[in-house]
């Protein structure tokens, strides 16, 4: 199952490490020290941080958004 994420980008759900508000100043340490990973999706505010297995993405989609839309995919996975 894919993950869309914004701006046409869609992620495999397995690779998904941890969703998170980019809003959190506490991650402000993480996301400078990834930097080198980051690929910036977002094209309005920045919402969320979605830390993959090879890459972070910034996203404009809130991360509660995210959330539901994996629950939702992992529920409709299951039922199938």
């Amino acid at each position: 199952m894919f993950l869309h994420i914004g701006q046409n980008v869609s992620i495999p759900l397995k690779n998904v490490i941890a969703i998170y508000d980019i809003k959190n100043k506490k991650n402000d340490e993480f996301i400078l020290a990834m930097k080198e990973r980051i690929e910036d999706i977002s094209k309005s505010l920045p919402k969320s941080c979605i830390v993959t297995d090879n890459k972070i993405y910034i996203s404009s989609i809130s991360a509660s958004t995210l959330y539901n839309r994996s629950i939702g995919q992992n529920f409709m996975a299951v039922n199938k």
